[in-house]
């Protein structure tokens, strides 16, 4: 059963708007290790894994994924809410606001839109597992650079939570390949597919 509760996972208060960053925070939106991209791969990849505690674990990790896609939709809003002229011209969202107004629209920070090319499913457990530890570490690093460019303390604070979700996220899929490999039958070597090769 799916229950969605009509709140953030995390509180979104941000005072100030900055649309020069949320130029840039846009890209965990809709950028190539954004949140759109990792709940997707993990909800996708969930109906390939051959393993009950592998699959509730995608579930649950791709559902929250939707969370946090959720919060930073909300913070691109925040600071971009109630914008000037001038300030969208000065903070060289003028680009971005031409297409899309003030609209949170899956895009990276580079200008290029959401793909679906940037996320990975094979059908592998072996393979996707080690593909979301790559997704959750690469995610953790666009907020490690996120929190270099921003100085704002209410943007901080979310953007703290989502990387700190990321490291937890990294590790539960760490403990999952981990789980998986005790699975497969010990003279599986080389760790192929048990759902296609017997």
């Amino acid at each position: 059963m799916f229950i969605y509760e009509k709140k953030l996972q995390y509180p979104v208060k941000i005072k100030n708007t900055n649309p020069k960053l949320a130029s840039v925070i846009i890209s965990q939106y809709g950028g190539p290790d954004g949140e759109l991209g990792a709940s997707l791969r993990y909800l996708s990849q969930r109906y390939s894994m051959p393993y009950a505690e592998l699959k509730g674990l995608l579930t649950d990790i791709g559902t929250e994924e939707l969370g946090h896609l959720e919060m930073i939709g909300a913070i691109v809003h925040q600071l971009t809410r109630d914008l000037t002229e001038d300030q969208i011209r000065t903070a060289g969202f003028d680009t971005y606001f031409v297409d899309r107004t003030a609209g949170v629209y899956p895009t990276a920070a580079s200008g290029f839109p959401w793909s679906a090319a940037s996320m990975a499913v094979k059908g592998d457990l072996i393979a996707d597992l080690t593909e979301d530890l790559a997704a959750e570490q690469k995610a953790r690093v666009t907020y490690d650079n996120i929190l270099r460019l921003s100085d704002d303390p209410d943007v901080n604070d979310v953007i703290k939570f989502l990387r700190a979700r990321e490291i937890v996220h990294f590790q539960r899929f760490g403990e999952g390949l981990r789980l998986a490999k005790d699975k497969m039958n010990e003279k599986n070597l080389y760790f192929v597919n048990p759902s296609f090769d017997k």
